[in-house]
């Protein structure tokens, strides 16, 4: 039988769907909105990282 765990997991894959919006649209702003969506989802990417990095403790 196994355990529930003790806490429910952080969850950062919203971060990387909301980095791809904001980056889309602030770069349309710019008229470079390819660029944007590709930037917002690396920062959406690191973002998720480092709260699965701080959640894995």
């Amino acid at each position: 039988m196994s355990d529930s765990p003790s806490r429910t997991p952080a969850a950062g894959g919203f971060l990387i769907a909301i980095g791809a919006m904001v980056g889309a649209f602030g770069g349309a702003f710019f008229g470079e909105s390819t660029r944007g969506l590709f930037v917002g989802i690396g920062v959406g990417v690191i973002l998720a990282v480092l709260i699965w990095l701080r959640d894995r403790r």
